[in-house]
Parts: structure tokens; C-alpha cells; sequence
């Protein structure tokens, strides 16, 4: 582990690209992970250092072949950024099982499965950093999200319980609430009329889990909270 080199999933036009952006600055090799493989290509020869590695997150055989594949390529890798996340909007009784279970394969199996694949490298060498991007509804569920909010409720949980166990071994493990409104093209479009400082935006959150990647030991931080100033909370 020599090199430095970190995978991030859920690579998207916001937060996803933000960190890699903020990592591939601090001189790590940057993993990609997501299914749009022209979005990956277009941002990896822009960004020097980072590597495009297409594949949905919720087949985990060919997640967990990838996971495999960069590490045989890069290096095993030292930090783990699961920005991954399967959604959706609605009342519960508009809710079906088939979409309550596909987001919970996202948001909570495959990032079990992706820490299971990549932790036991970490744990040998002594250090690495497991981080996942959370929400709001990571804490409570609203009317609206009742097919949301379990999944993050439980992926924040499961977090918890990977960093009471990984932590002892050298490996931290953190979990970011973004109670906000993060900044990116269909947001903006959803509310034109909101002010610039209403939404959090992508570089402050990657700065802020860049942050918790390489605190100091003796003061980690497992569940931090992030929001714009005039958020009500």
C-alpha cells in the first residue's frame, strides 16, 4: 500500500465527482466505480490519476470482481468512499417490496460486501479509511420517504457496527449526514428560486470527508453532520 489509492462509488455529476476530484488532487489513484461508463472515461482524461471502472454496484459478483481487478491494477486500496445510492420518493403504501429490497441491495448490502472484499488488506497493513455519504434520512423517516429512509437508517447502523469492529484493527470508519440540499443540475432545476446558500455544495462535502479520510488516531470521528449555514435543523 505503498501507493496511495482510493475507490469511490456512485460516481455521479455531484458529490461522486467531487471526490474524486479532491482525492485525485491529494495525489491518490482514484478508482471509479459506476454503471455510466462514458461518464468515468470523460472524467478520467480529465483528471490525471483516476481510472474508470464500470459496473452496477448491485450485481456484487461483478462488483466484488472489480473490486479485485483494481486492486490487482493499483494497489490494494487504502481508502474506501461509498457514495453509491439507490432512491426514490413516495408514501409507504405506494411503496412495492421489489423497490424497498433493490435499494437496500445498494445502500446497504453492496457496501457490505464492497468492505468485506477490501477491508482485510487494510486490516493487514494497519491503516485504511471506510466512509460512506449518508442523509437525513439516515435519522428519521418522513412521510414521503418511507422507501428510502429504512435502507439509509440501516446503512448508517451498519456502518456503526463495521466501525466498532474495524477501528480496534487500524481502520476507521466514518459515516457523513448531508442534511442539505446538495448543489447539482436537477436540484436546480426543482428549485429555481432558491438562493445560492441554500445548498451545500459538492466540493464542501469531499473537502470535509477528505478530512475525516486522514484524521489524527487518538481522535477519530465516526458520524459527522454537514449543512449549510442557514439550514434549519
Amino acid at each position: 500500500m505503498n501507493d496511495r489509492v482510493c475507490v469511490v462509488t456512485g460516481v455521479g455529476p455531484g458529490t461522486g465527482s467531487a471526490l474524486v476530484r479532491r482525492f485525485a488532487e491529494d495525489g491518490y489513484q482514484v478508482a471509479m466505480l459506476a454503471r455510466d461508463a462514458g461518464r468515468l472515461e470523460a472524467l478520467a482524461s480529465e483528471v490525471p490519476g483516476t481510472h474508470a471502472f464500470p459496473v452496477d454496484v448491485s450485481d456484487l459478483e461483478a462488483m466484488r470482481a472489480c473490486l479485485t481487478e483494481l486492486a490487482g491494477r493499483l494497489g490494494a486500496p487504502r481508502v474506501l468512499l461509498w457514495n453509491a445510492v439507490a432512491g426514490g420518493f413516495g408514501p409507504f403504501e405506494d411503496v412495492t417490496p421489489v423497490q424497498l429490497e433493490a435499494r437496500f441491495r445498494v445502500n446497504v448490502t453492496a457496501f457490505l460486501a464492497a468492505v468485506q472484499t477490501l477491508a482485510p488488506a487494510m486490516i493487514e497493513a494497519g491503516d485504511g479509511a471506510v466512509i460512506a455519504t449518508g442523509n437525513t434520512s439516515a435519522w428519521r423517516g418522513k412521510a414521503n420517504f418511507a422507501g428510502f429512509a429504512p435502507t439509509k437508517a440501516a446503512q448508517r447502523i451498519l456502518a456503526q457496527s463495521m466501525a466498532r469492529s474495524l477501528g480496534p484493527r487500524g481502520v476507521h470508519v466514518a459515516y457523513v449526514v448531508i442534511d442539505a440540499v446538495i448543489d447539482v443540475p436537477w436540484t436546480r432545476q426543482a428549485m429555481p428560486d432558491a438562493p445560492d446558500d441554500f445548498f451545500i455544495q459538492p466540493r464542501g462535502i469531499a473537502e470535509s470527508v477528505h478530512h475525516l479520510a486522514h484524521q489524527e488516531r487518538s481522535a477519530w470521528t465516526f458520524e459527522l453532520d454537514l449543512r449549510p449555514g442557514g439550514e434549519s435543523w
